[in-house]
């Protein structure tokens, strides 16, 4: 430990009791949080008996690799996962307490969307009145605030919401009874069962006797009382975070959780980490000068360890195109005259809009660059195509999976036979895969101990279909349970999917559908990648499974495609929203479009109170603090809107920034100070 400064001694060497460290934006947090695993097992504590829970998969994997340095090959390892994987180990144990299988389906946005549609047509709400997207939004909203369906009916406030409301209720039946739960319900599933179980809850207590959380700035009210929850009796919680850097509440984190840290749990101890080891002083400067204007925060001033460096620059254009040519040929001046790289370099916006102008620039002067939040690897039909069909051999009752792949490859099960098999399962209240298997007979939430979900005799009752429709369902049928049962025995998993995706005749489906041969080979290659996925899998899991594979795809666990860290290692550009940039670090970083409207977004200037733009100036903090060596921001002085030049006012973060904020209120096309 002889290379930590002695605040992140203190942090490391507190051993026991509640804890917050406050670590400013590039403080070596995760360099306190593993040295402080090492620690504690070096003091006694068995690893296995050390949980630490974080928000993403990269900090989760970067510190396993670095106590892997740490304390080289051990048996037992602390569990290190996000908050949903925990959640997930927790729910595969006691599923069936809540009405769930212990094997319930994970269902991603595109299976939501696919629920939302069947539950709108079921309730008949025209799309005019209430459209997928608009009731998976809404749903997120109170998911993510905690409210229940029935509650949801109740606080409705408009016509809107009441429809919402009712499709939340029968968007949540549906999910049941495919055995299913959704990103959202991980949470709310665990803070049930926690609630309703004080047994459960004190049993996974006791499965650890310390807890560690990172980025404790972004937890939701529904993480905060699981966190209270498995801390509660031992009180060995160590909590990580930067309340300047809470810049998720939108999605649900509320800041006043590491502001009241210590009034949650008295006589903690509170460590700050306050010195600065990526940015320059002079970058520095900049950060604090404007976070200094958010009153309720936790009073604290990075320091640098890297004195002088280059001033940042404020630059004023005279339009947005202007702006992305200034900007690009910048890049390449100094890609040029420099010898840098063209991945020192990092462009951030704020809203999704802005960087069409930019990408136009960056391809006429052929510099490379990578849009992070492009489509996803996961979003490709023909990988959707082939999870489908491993989520309907784990759980046949997943409506959605099932109905992706009945007839994909076509075999025979037509648009009418579907329309009938569903107007069947609807009207019996039983699920699709019961109809088709001829079982009629409504079953309960929980297949019976020893059965599988593919098993199902019953009231058997044929549908009124052709002779060849019935005879492709039952080969359908056969072929889901074939690999349902071999999925449960046979291995290499890899070996058993590679075999599946040639008995479909998938590739052969590639070619039907895409004339082009590079297309052809582009998605044969994504397909291939699933199932060089799995066998990685494998290799790597105690106890491979098909529905663990599943789980970890669907978590974004599963390390491959085209994920943000795989974009960010190709020599290139990066465009992203500071949203995206949390957590990243770039040698050159522009910030643009520094304008009232876009940075603070114009939503945060009609809201009350301020609370939302003091969350904007912690947007703008973090993107200061991605640069290493050098800062720009800019401003575009008139902005095109619905086909017109329209003028900007600069952002009063920039007035901040400047000392002079007392001019940026309704400050139009003055010139800003040193721009």
């Amino acid at each position: 430990m002889a290379g930590l400064n002695p605040s992140q001694q203190e942090a490391v060497e507190t051993l026991s009791g509640p804890m917050l460290v406050l670590a400013g934006a590039g403080s070596g947090k995760t360099r306190v949080v593993t040295f402080r695993i090492a620690n504690l097992i070096k003091h006694g504590t068995r690893a296995e008996r050390i949980l630490a829970v974080t928000f993403t998969n990269k900090a989760a994997g970067e510190m396993h690799e670095r106590l892997s340095k740490i304390l080289g090959k051990q048996k037992q390892k602390p569990q290190i996962s996000t908050f949903h994987s925990h959640c997930v180990r927790v729910l595969r144990r006691h599923a069936r307490t809540l009405g769930y299988p212990e094997r319930f389906a994970i269902y991603d946005r595109g299976d939501q969307e696919s629920l939302a549609r069947a539950v709108l047509r079921d309730i008949k709400v025209p799309s005019e009145s209430l459209r997928p997207g608009d009731l998976l939004f809404q749903i997120g909203q109170w998911k993510t605030r905690g409210v229940r369906p029935t509650e949801a009916a109740r606080i409705a406030r408009d016509d809107k919401e009441h429809l919402a409301s009712m499709g939340y209720r029968r968007y949540q039946r549906s999910l049941q009874l495919a055995g299913a739960v959704d990103f959202d319900d991980l949470l709310l599933l665990a803070d049930d069962l926690f609630e309703q179980h004080p047994d459960i809850r004190r049993q996974e207590a006791a499965l650890f006797d310390h807890l560690l959380v990172d980025e404790y700035q972004d937890t939701s009210g529904t993480q905060y009382r699981i966190i209270k929850a498995l801390a509660l009796e031992h009180r060995n919680l160590c909590v990580v975070g930067d309340d300047d850097q809470s810049i998720y509440g939108w999605r649900g984190a509320e800041v006043e959780h590491i502001l009241r840290f210590t009034k949650d749990w008295p006589a903690a101890k509170v460590v700050h980490l306050l010195w600065n080891y990526r940015s320059t002083e002079a970058i520095l400067q900049f950060a604090n000068q404007l976070i200094a204007f958010n009153k309720v925060r936790h009073e604290k001033e990075l320091k640098a360890a890297r004195p002088g460096g280059e001033r940042p620059r404020i630059e004023q254009y005279e339009n947005e195109t202007v702006e992305a040519q200034a900007t690009v040929a910048d890049i390449r001046r100094r890609i040029e005259g420099e010898k840098l790289e063209p991945r020192d370099f990092a462009i951030l916006f704020r809203t999704n809009e802005q960087p069409r102008a930019f990408e136009t620039e960056l391809r006429k002067a052929k510099i490379p660059y990578v849009l992070l939040g492009s489509q996803s690897f996961f979003d490709r039909k023909e990988v959707k195509d082939i999870l489908a069909y491993l989520k309907t051999i784990v759980l046949p009752r997943d409506e959605v999976s099932l109905l992706r792949t009945i007839n994909n490859p076509p075999r025979g099960i037509g648009e009418k036979t579907v329309e009938l098999i569903l107007k069947t399962a609807t009207g019996q209240g039983v699920s699709v895969w019961n109809v088709l298997t001829g079982d009629t007979k409504p079953r309960p939430l929980v297949a019976g101990a020893g059965r599988h979900e593919s098993d199902s005799p019953g009231n058997h009752a044929e549908l009124s279909l052709p002779a060849a429709a019935r005879a492709a369902i039952a080969r359908f049928v056969e072929l889901i349970r074939k690999y349902h049962k071999a999925a449960l025995h046979e291995r290499p998993l890899a070996e058993l999917v590679r075999r599946l995706i040639t008995e479909i005749g998938y590739q052969a489906e590639i070619r039907r559908l895409y004339p082009d041969p590079q297309e052809q080979e582009s998605r044969w290659q994504s397909v291939e990648e699933v199932v060089n996925a799995l066998a990685a899998y494998e290799q790597a899991a105690e106890q491979p499974s098909l529905g663990g594979f599943l789980d970890e795809v669907t978590l974004g666990e599963a390390e491959f495609g085209n994920d943000k860290e795989k974009q960010l290692a190709r020599n290139a550009v990066a465009l992203l929203t500071l949203h995206s940039a949390k957590g990243l670090e770039f040698p050159h970083v522009y910030m643009v479009g520094m304008e009232e409207g876009i940075l603070p977004h114009h939503r945060s200037l009609k809201a009350t109170g301020g609370d939302d733009v003091d969350e904007e100036r912690r947007l703008c903090y973090v993107g200061i603090t991605r640069a290493q060596e050098r800062l720009t921001l800019s401003l575009a002085l008139t902005r095109m809107k619905w086909g017109k030049p329209r003028d900007s006012i600069p952002s009063r973060f920039l007035y901040e920034i400047m000392g002079q904020a007392e001019k940026a209120p309704g400050a139009k096309r003055r010139r800003v100070p040193g721009g």
